[in-house]
């Protein structure tokens, strides 16, 4: 769905439906600063939506300190250290972080101890937005095309690194200029060590454990609307609109997908519907929160995943500073229009 550009609108809720999940498929830019005002029209009104400076470069280099430690597999050192850089520097952006620790059994019956990191910025306000990505990283890259590789893990620099790294930029610019609403960044954890299938029985619950246990666990937490960011940094990456948000979300996802047509980005956000995938935001869905998913996916039902995928060349070699652009300014500026549309 495509809908005619204007004012970016106060979202309400749009009430979470039941839908069965669908299987999860197993299946150079030069860097600056960019300062952006925009005026948004209706008929009735102009609003100026003043984005903050950002810088690309930040996200690529939040994007690398991740795979620096090393992959950030539960109950292992570097997701240990990797976690508590990632609190220390949400902290360090005046974020009021709480790490929600949870302990939960892996299909192979070992439990995975992790936590989600949420990060609040403007606690006291109502109105709140929520953007999330998962920082965890697989436990074996077993789609690679060495057999002798596969039991080992890949750095995730894709896969979990570039939207934390996009969303740690967010975090950066919002201490400096912190908008007119509440911004909740949730980092989920123990996402991406699931079970690969064919969809039946309890496969797909055995992902996003993370996310599952946040929805069970929110108490009365409520957002206007949350973006997911995986797999949002490789180069020549496609973004169609997935599956779940055109079912839960979508008015907010045409609003999205029409921001970055009008910013130039239509490259990556392609204006087709690709598959339903089980991801983080569908358990927000189901909890009556409305969240798109931006997800690297070839268009179409039948859409897959990169060739890097679950494979050792999932690595910063895959990361483009022209796709981050995309998505940070993106997921910017449709934040800060939120904050314009409720002065």
């Amino acid at each position: 769905m495509r809908g005619n550009f204007g004012k970016i609108v106060v979202f309400g809720l749009i009430a979470a439906m039941s839908v069965p999940f669908l299987m999860r498929f197993s299946g150079c830019f030069k860097s600056q600063q960019n300062t952006t005002e925009r005026v948004e029209t209706t008929p009735a009104e102009s609003i100026k939506v003043d984005i903050p400076d950002f810088s690309v470069d930040s996200a690529y280099t939040y994007t690398a300190r991740q795979v620096a430690f090393g992959p950030r597999v539960p109950n292992t050192t570097a997701h240990k250290a990797c976690r508590a850089w990632l609190v220390k520097k949400l902290k360090s952006f005046g974020a009021e972080v709480e790490e929600q620790v949870l302990s939960e059994k892996h299909h192979s019956g070992k439990i995975l101890n992790g936590a989600n990191i949420i990060a609040r910025f403007n606690p006291g306000n109502p109105r709140r937005v929520m953007l999330a990505a998962h920082w965890d990283t697989r436990e074996a890259a077993d789609k690679d095309e060495n057999p002798a590789k596969r039991k080992t893990p890949a750095d995730g620099a894709d896969d979990g690194a570039s939207g934390v790294g996009i969303l740690l930029e967010i975090a950066r610019t919002f201490k400096q200029k912190p908008g007119n609403l509440g911004l909740d960044i949730v980092l989920f954890d123990l996402e991406d060590n699931g079970k690969d299938g064919d969809g039946s029985g309890d496969t797909e619950s055995t992902w996003c454990l993370g996310s599952q246990y946040w929805a069970k666990n929110k108490g009365n937490y409520q957002a206007r609307f949350g973006i997911l960011l995986d797999m949002v940094g490789a180069k020549n990456a496609t973004f169609p609109k997935e599956g779940y948000s055109m079912h839960y979300a979508p008015e907010i996802t045409g609003k999205i997908w029409s921001v970055a047509q009008r910013l130039g980005h239509s490259r990556f956000f392609v204006n087709e519907t690709g598959g339903a995938i089980t991801d983080d935001h569908a358990y927000v869905n189901q909890v009556g929160i409305p969240m798109v998913d931006i997800i690297n996916l070839g268009p179409g039902p039948a859409g897959t995943f990169g060739f890097y995928h679950h494979t050792h060349d999932d690595n910063m070699n895959v990361i483009d500073r022209e796709t981050m652009h995309a998505v940070l300014e993106t997921v910017l500026t449709v934040v800060f229009s939120e904050s314009a549309a409720i002065l």
